[in-house]
């Protein structure tokens, strides 16, 4: 078997792998469903991490929460953006970022949040420059686990998919990146880190303490 070409490209999620949203918006919905004396499992809400439609939060809460969906949503909504406001991006991630620009990798994103979402964040926390095409929700007919994305976002760069590596939190995302034909490291987060990945894939349960140099080594760029 031939090796692979060189790595030229990282392309990166989002939601719990750059800023760790995932995790703050589970722990408000948690916090819901306990004030109406229900359990939100982990397990559950793990199906949704990365896609959209794989798991309903509001079909595990009673009724008269159901009757007043919209403005329990809209309160929802309002605590789980003002805590996202308050946090900063994952600890290493800045650091990766840049280095991977000096060393002359190039960066994408690929998102299944639409393109409002993310570009708030990201101008919030400086990121956009460092990024030369975003792949997000609203460029795509189907989102993780469907490859669409990561292919797209390979497309943008003029780089065959076996010239990027997808960096992921999720097993909904990486799936969308390994089935796109990208090599794959999965830097799991407090929401994501019990998701039944295959051994096999690499793996940063440190995050990104180790730097752009561990992720590159983990990843086999």
């Amino acid at each position: 078997m031939s090796p692979p070409p060189p790595l030229r490209a990282l392309i990166f999620d989002f939601d719990g792998t750059i800023l760790d949203t995932e995790s703050r918006e589970f722990w408000h919905w948690q916090g819901l469903y306990r004030e109406h004396g229900r359990e939100l499992a982990l397990a559950d809400w793990q199906r949704g991490i990365g896609t959209w439609g794989a798991f309903d939060p509001w079909a595990g809460l009673p009724d008269h929460i159901l009757a007043d969906r919209e403005r329990v949503h809209l309160s929802l909504r309002d605590r789980i953006v003002a805590d996202i406001a308050e946090q900063d991006l994952r600890p290493g991630v800045r650091a990766v970022l840049d280095d991977a620009r000096a060393s002359g990798l190039r960066l994408a994103l690929a998102t299944s949040s639409d393109r409002a979402w993310v570009t708030r964040w990201m101008e919030q926390h400086r990121l956009l420059d460092l990024f030369e095409t975003l792949a997000t929700q609203d460029d795509v007919r189907r989102v993780k686990p469907d490859p669409e994305l990561y292919s797209l976002a390979a497309s943008r760069l003029g780089l065959r998919p076996e010239e990027c590596a997808a960096v992921e939190d999720s097993l909904n995302g990486a799936t969308a990146a390994v089935a796109a034909g990208l090599r794959v490291v999965v830097v799991p987060n407090d929401v994501t880190r019990t998701q039944p990945f295959p051994p096999d894939w690499p793996r940063l349960d440190d995050g990104f303490a180790g730097g752009l140099e561990e992720l590159l080594r983990t990843v086999g760029g």
